[in-house]
């Protein structure tokens, strides 16, 4: 069974992890192989934040599984290869978050 489809001027590269399906859209001359290596670290990185991840932790929190593939992709393009190094930039932007949603319930007086 492949994991690669040619779809128009395009290759679909795709994986499944338990019930959840993992899908990108490559031009021709792009490796699928490094693709899917790609959408392997990512899941490795969503498992890591949710432990054991699955598609309720992605509905219902979309931003924080956006949040950490551009920690990892910029413009399709891998920025932070440790996964120990991306997971700190993650926990940091949680703790950044934290701290503006209580500066921002305070009172203004």
């Amino acid at each position: 069974m492949s994991s690669f489809v040619d779809w128009k001027d395009l290759k679909l590269v795709y994986k499944r992890y338990a019930s959840l399906y993992f899908c990108c859209a490559v031009e021709e001359e792009d490796n699928e192989l490094l693709t899917l290596e790609v959408v392997h670290r990512y899941v490795e990185l969503l498992d890591r934040y949710f432990g054991n991840v699955c598609e309720l932790d992605i509905i219902f929190n979309f931003e924080k599984a956006y949040f950490i593939l551009d920690e990892f992709l910029m413009g399709g393009e891998v920025q932070e290869t440790s996964k120990k190094s991306a997971v700190k930039a993650i926990e940091d932007g949680d703790m950044l978050q934290e701290t503006m949603e209580e500066y921002m319930s305070k009172p203004a007086f």
